[in-house]
């Protein structure tokens, strides 16, 4: 386990950005059958996946998150009928933009994730954030004035 400087257990920031139609709904499906995934998921609600900009995900690393994640409808499945197909192109683009930056790969993942599968939510929040974890604390993009 990875400690910081003021003797604390690292406990990685992750934020998700789910489309409210299924990977939101999936989250729900979790907690009422009280699954378990890191309270320090913090979940944004967004109508598509398509409808993340890649700026957002750049400010959530500016403003101190370790590691996001972006859930959406399983191809094909998706609510606006091809958000999610726009979401995977501009989240392969971004990807290369942050190895230009000097940010891991690993901090950054897309999963499909439909309403009826809160089991999948949570073993993949789970998963995110031992990878995110065992890659510390994220100190590429962050502006220090967001720091406590």
């Amino acid at each position: 386990m990875q400690v910081n400087d003021t003797n604390k257990e690292f406990r990685p920031l992750i934020v998700a950005f789910c489309c409210n139609w299924c990977s939101y709904a999936g989250a729900d499906l979790a907690g009422s059958s009280r699954l378990s995934y890191p309270a320090d998921v913090k979940i944004i609600r967004v109508p598509c996946s398509c409808r993340v900009n890649p700026m957002f995900i750049l400010r959530a690393f500016q403003r101190g998150a370790d590691g996001v994640i972006i859930a959406g409808c399983h191809p094909g499945d998706c609510h606006y009928t091809s958000g999610n197909y726009f979401a995977r192109r501009r989240m392969t683009l971004l990807f290369s933009m942050l190895d230009y930056l000097g940010i891991e790969r690993e901090r950054t993942r897309v999963e499909w994730i439909s309403a009826a599968e809160g089991a999948k939510f949570s073993a993949t929040m789970n998963e995110f954030a031992e990878t995110i974890s065992r890659l510390g604390e994220n100190r590429r993009l962050e502006d220090l004035r967001c720091k406590e």
